[in-house]
């Protein structure tokens, strides 16, 4: 093949390269939305169990199990946070395969579509944990105050 023939082969990569760079976008965004999610849980249990003030506020029992309702939270959001991550690290695969195919001339198709398909299936798990995350948030949020 000649140069005009490599270069069209890169563009074509890079074309389609685009596809899963947006996807790339979109992952990071969960993945900031779900880390200020756990940030939240973690301050939350920090103020139950370090400041006096808001201790004080509480009885012993409702910090407990408000402390279980938050571990429990801990854990969901972790775990998208991981799905998400592991999702993203598949399309970056996906596309350095893109362009292992273009530039070395490989038959990668199979490999890239195991690999989207793989990222897709860990994208569906995390945003499944997310509205997990989010259903039992607002199933335990207590408004005090309000009876």
């Amino acid at each position: 093949m000649d140069q005009m023939d490599v270069i069209k082969e890169i563009s074509s990569a890079i074309q389609l390269a685009l596809g899963p760079v947006f996807l790339l976008t979109g992952i990071a965004g969960m993945l900031n939305v779900m880390s200020g999610r756990l940030s939240r849980i973690i301050d939350r249990g920090r103020a139950l169990t370090e400041k006096p003030d808001v201790i004080s506020t509480y009885e012993p029992a409702e910090i407990r199990t408000e402390l279980l309702m938050l571990e429990r939270r801990r854990h969901i959001t972790s775990i998208a946070i991981n799905m998400f991550t592991i999702s993203a690290l598949l399309v970056c695969l996906v596309i350095v395969a893109l362009f292992l195919e273009a530039m070395f001339f490989l038959r990668l198709k199979w490999l890239i579509g195991v690999l989207f398909i793989l990222a897709t299936l860990g994208l569906v798990v995390g945003l499944g944990y997310f509205l997990r995350e989010v259903h039992f948030a607002s199933n335990t949020v207590r408004i005090r105050g309000i009876k």
